[in-house]
């Protein structure tokens, strides 16, 4: 090992010793904005595949960060043009994804709606039905084709029957 090897090894050591914690605290916080934009991104595919569409699901997200936001504000946040934000808005309200209520104010004038989101929880027992009813559509399809295949009379389901049931439960804290 010669002599600069040592020198500029001791000169990062300084330089680390000696706190360049600016440097240190800003790597660190970049890396935090990095994985939650990635979480963020992962939440919103999520909900773009359960809200139909990604301006959807954008819209939901601002709103369970900012509830009680207006369509304005929920425009602001998610960077939608406000006609978007208020067309979804109205699609979300009607299929009783986001609630409304007029907004209140001090004084006379224009109260605008402001919007809050169903819980998550709420929002995916809604869609298990609809999974359910698609999944038991599927497994019975045979009944409702005109098929010339013989079918046991032990193997052949009714309308009636649904062989998938989806059960949504609410983790304890514990688990």
């Amino acid at each position: 090992m010669s002599a600069n090897d040592g020198s500029s090894e001791d000169d990062e050591l300084d330089g680390i010793e000696s706190g360049d914690d600016e440097s240190v605290r800003e790597r660190i916080e970049e890396e935090a904005d990095r994985a939650v934009e990635r979480f963020d991104e992962s939440v919103v595919d999520l909900l773009s595949w359960i809200l139909d569409t990604e301006t959807r699901a954008r819209i939901y997200v601002s709103l369970r960060q900012s509830p009680h936001s207006t369509s304005d504000e929920i425009a602001d946040e998610t960077g939608l043009y406000p006609s978007t934000v208020r067309e979804a808005l109205a699609e979300l309200h009607e299929e009783r994804k986001v609630e409304r209520r007029k907004r209140e104010s001090g004084g006379a004038g224009n109260n605008p709606y402001e919007y809050t989101a169903i819980p998550p929880s709420d929002l995916v027992s809604g869609i298990v039905g609809d999974v359910q009813s698609e999944l038991n559509t599927l497994f019975n399809l045979d009944s409702h084709l005109d098929t010339d295949e013989e079918v046991p009379d032990g193997d052949r389901t009714t309308e009636t029957d649904d062989p998938v049931s989806i059960t949504v439960t609410e983790a304890d804290d514990g688990e």
